[in-house]
């Protein structure tokens, strides 16, 4: 299924089963230009491929058939979640669309001291919903079949009292402190399951890094260049996954 057209939809497949597409979905595969009688790859963010035909093509309605799943070969080498102090608007969109591509497993994020975008309410949630919209796209892209789990931005204070220690075997903080050791360092074999903690613009203030050694995370450094706060979590996500 290698270079076929692929293309996200919203609940179950099943192999044998006709589906309708309507919505975002049929209007992809509409702009693709793709014909009855062509095959597409359907995936549902919850893992593997499905190779699908099309039946009919409407205006706001595309029609195929599931002909066969095929499972996820590979998964990534480490369960990592990226704690983010947002970067403002579309900083935090490129964020979200490689940290997918790499192969993130969740993106939780922050409004610390220094973030310059707040939300709450039904903005918090629509930019939820606008983020899970580029992290799908992202998916459709590279191949990948499992959607990252994205939470509802969240204040700095709220995910410490909401956050597990136990979810993950080892916690990192992105620091640019001088006693920080590199990142690379402080493992004797690589993490099966990671958290990693970085600032917004600015970096997280003294006060917060402090909360965030005292709940266990140590500090790091990805070395003597300063990086903006979208690209700091990318890196340690490239060398990992």
């Amino acid at each position: 299924m290698t270079g076929m057209p692929r293309v996200f939809v919203r609940g179950p497949l099943q192999t044998g089963h006709t589906l309708a597409l309507d919505g975002e979905s049929a209007r992809h595969v509409q702009v693709l230009r793709l014909q009855p009688g062509m095959q597409l790859v359907l995936f549902n963010g919850e893992g593997g491929s499905y190779l699908t035909q099309i039946l009919h093509m409407g205006r706001q309605q595309v029609d195929v058939t599931v002909l066969s799943f095929t499972p996820d070969v590979l998964t990534p080498a480490c369960r990592t979640q990226l704690v983010v102090g947002m970067p403002a608007n579309e900083r935090m969109d490129w964020l979200v669309e490689k940290a997918t591509e790499l192969g993130v497993s969740r993106i939780t994020p922050l409004m610390t001291q220094r973030t310059v975008l707040k939300l709450q309410g039904d903005r918090a949630l629509k930019r939820q919903q606008h983020w899970l919209g580029i992290a799908q796209s992202a998916c459709a892209q590279s191949g990948r079949n499992r959607l990252p789990q994205i939470d509802v931005p969240a204040p700095w204070a709220q995910w410490w009292s909401q956050h597990d220690r136990a979810s993950h075997d080892h916690h990192i903080l992105l620091s640019l402190h001088s006693n920080a050791k590199h990142w690379r360092d402080w493992w004797s074999s690589p993490p099966t399951s990671l958290c990693v903690l970085s600032g917004p613009e600015g970096g997280l203030s003294e006060e917060e890094e402090g909360l965030a050694m005292r709940q266990g995370f140590m500090p790091v450094s990805l070395g003597s260049n300063t990086l903006r706060a979208e690209t700091a979590p990318l890196v340690v996500l490239s060398q990992l996954l």
